[in-house]
């Protein structure tokens, strides 16, 4: 009979700390996706195409706070504590692939006239003298990006182009990013070590 009333309370304790496991990971579970639904969110860089600013492999944060975090399953965006700007550099939803988010540089809003000409960037025809642009050498590659072209981004889009400009798949190619997908503005590296840094200027 005693046996039988210590392996009743051994079962119960373990149905407690069951219990009690399960309840920590399910709040630490909402959490975690309440954080990276409406504050920051990892991402891994896949490619080449941001070099030299960003490498394969450079993990980092993402601010979703920045320009306001998106309401799920809706277009709307809360409101943030800065836009959008020219030079930024932004994680997004691809166009062409929902299931895919991309990183690049921010060139032009919607309404803008954006050309690519000798290498620079030409905006309602005046050259941007942005460093963050400017250094970098643009290459007059695929549809939106031929020579003499000038292209006019639409109203509720941005045009983005990635710092490797001679193998990346950007806005040249494919065309413009609706402003709903637009998730956050990369913030830091923090990952490989040797790495770590800020990599938008403020």
């Amino acid at each position: 009979m005693e046996n039988n009333t210590k392996k009743t309370r051994w079962i119960d304790h373990v149905k407690r700390e069951a219990k009690e496991w399960i309840q920590s990971f399910v709040i630490a579970f909402i959490i975690a996706m309440f954080i990276r639904t409406f504050f920051i969110q990892a991402f891994k860089i896949p490619s080449g195409s941001m070099i030299p600013t960003l490498i394969h492999g450079d993990r980092l944060m993402v601010n979703k706070l920045r320009y306001g975090p998106k309401v799920p399953f809706s277009k709307k965006r809360l409101p943030g504590f800065s836009k959008i700007r020219r030079g930024d550099i932004i994680v997004f939803i691809y166009p062409e692939d929902p299931k895919k988010d991309f990183i690049k540089r921010l060139i032009a809003f919607g309404g803008e006239t954006i050309e690519i000409k000798d290498g620079e960037i030409f905006i309602n025809e005046e050259m941007i003298e942005d460093p963050e642009i400017k250094n970098i050498y643009y290459y007059n590659f695929g549809e939106y990006g031929r020579v003499n072209q000038k292209i006019k981004v639409p109203e509720g889009f941005v045009f983005v182009l990635g710092d490797n400009s001679r193998s990346s798949h950007d806005s040249r190619y494919w065309g413009f990013v609706p402003e709903e997908n637009v998730i956050g503005r990369a913030e830091f590296i923090y990952w490989p070590f040797n790495r770590v840094r800020f990599i938008n200027k403020n």
